[in-house]
């Protein structure tokens, strides 16, 4: 039997709204992965949208190290990052280490709605 994949689920602060939306009109298909995210996101995906997620810590605190450990060691194979890059965020270094390791590792990652649409779709007919 073969496993199902991970997707990882990131949202800069301003734009956790907007996953959230993204999650909830998506549904029945992110219902078809494991679901991974860092704790503030995850947090509201559960209870706004119902689906299981497995959280990590938040990116400011390491989430987003967490997630690319995962994506490391081939436990997270999509990464759907709602990123804002015109707001300064403490934890700067660790959102481009985990851009580079997706690059690094070859995964699919969205930084924008408009990508995460083209994935999701691209993934489930």
């Amino acid at each position: 039997m073969r496993m199902k994949n991970t997707l990882a689920l990131i949202a800069h602060d301003n734009l956790k709204s907007k996953m959230v939306d993204w999650v909830m009109h998506n549904k029945a298909k992110l219902s078809q992965f494991n679901l991974a995210a860092t704790s503030t996101t995850g947090t509201r995906i559960e209870a706004e949208v119902g689906l299981q997620v497995q959280k990590y810590k938040s990116g400011p605190m390491g989430g987003d190290q967490q997630i690319g450990a995962g994506i490391a060691e081939g436990r997270i194979n999509v990464v759907i990052f709602f990123w804002d890059p015109l707001a300064p965020h403490p934890h700067d270094v660790d959102v481009k280490a985990l851009l580079r390791i997706a690059a690094v590792y070859d995964i699919p990652m969205a930084c924008n709605q408009a990508s995460a649409d083209l994935i999701i779709q691209g993934l489930i007919p």
